[in-house]
């Protein structure tokens, strides 16, 4: 990376742009959106408030222990999808398909419960999935509802009156310097920045609603929380920091968050994700 700073510095004295996060200013107009209310209880997921304090349940939970790959059918990966949708995971529909949309939710289950990331599922993750960790609290005193964004581990988490409503996988700010060139209002122009997601403490400002327009590419669902960065949905959500500065999670939690995470809640950023 060091080779590439002279090139970038020479850049930004020759008229480029200086950006942060994904290429749009809050400023810029007023979405038409008011802020989304709180769930009903028919649409929060069953035992996500267990993951706030010790789960009390009648009987044992019983996984069904077949090693499990993408692309798999049946009814035990029918009962993984129901099971993180109890604990505030994603999954998507209980349809028995092992695809994409359901890999980025045993992900981020794996990675809260110190499982290296993988599409199998076997030993560990059915012990997990037996006997789950909550995920880890990184603001203690935080109010009861806020966002949690975890860039050591790559998972946002939402609380909400105190509980872990929603956990999903997401993919943060690269680090990476770039310049890349666009055509942003009628103008050809060149846009460079540092593609870092920052730590600090923060508030849900402005969105929008679908696919969002940007100079440095398109957001679905955005949700702003400082300056140009935001929470959005993406195509590509992979297993380490690939934005540039946002805050890209997969598609399916890009649809629901909006109606959970309202306007002027605090989102909390901690930790520093190391490559390996």
């Amino acid at each position: 990376m060091g080779a590439r700073l002279p090139a970038i510095a020479a850049l930004l004295t020759a008229g480029a742009v200086v950006v942060s996060g994904c290429g749009t200013q809050a400023t810029q107009r007023t979405p038409s959106w008011s802020p989304g209310k709180a769930l009903a209880a028919s649409e929060r997921p069953a035992a996500a408030g267990a993951l706030a304090g010790p789960a009390v349940t009648a009987d044992p939970v019983v996984a069904p222990r077949k090693t499990l790959k993408l692309g798999t059918k049946g009814k035990s990966v029918q009962w993984v999808q129901r099971r993180l949708t109890e604990l505030g995971y994603r999954p998507g529909k209980a349809d028995g398909r092992y695809g994409g949309t359901t890999l980025t939710a045993v992900w981020a289950f794996q990675k809260v419960n110190g499982i290296k990331p993988s599409s199998t599922i076997a030993s560990r993750t059915w012990d997990a999935l037996e006997s789950p960790q909550a995920p880890k609290v990184l603001v203690k005193n935080g109010k009861a509802t806020r966002a949690e964004v975890n860039l050591t581990k790559q998972i946002m988490v939402l609380y909400v009156d105190g509980q872990a409503k929603l956990i999903t996988h997401v993919s943060s700010g690269s680090n990476v310097p770039y310049c890349e060139t666009a055509t942003w209002q009628g103008k050809r122009q060149r846009f460079c920045g540092s593609a870092s997601t920052p730590t600090g403490n923060y508030k849900t400002t402005w969105r929008a609603s679908g696919w969002h327009k940007s100079y440095l590419g398109e957001l679905y669902n955005p949700i702003f929380f400082n300056g140009g960065i935001a929470f959005h949905g993406a195509l590509s959500v992979p297993l380490y920091p690939a934005s540039h500065g946002c805050v890209r999670m997969p598609m399916n939690v890009a649809q629901v968050l909006p109606g959970m995470l309202g306007k002027g809640v605090p989102v909390h950023v901690r930790g520093k994700f190391k490559r390996v």
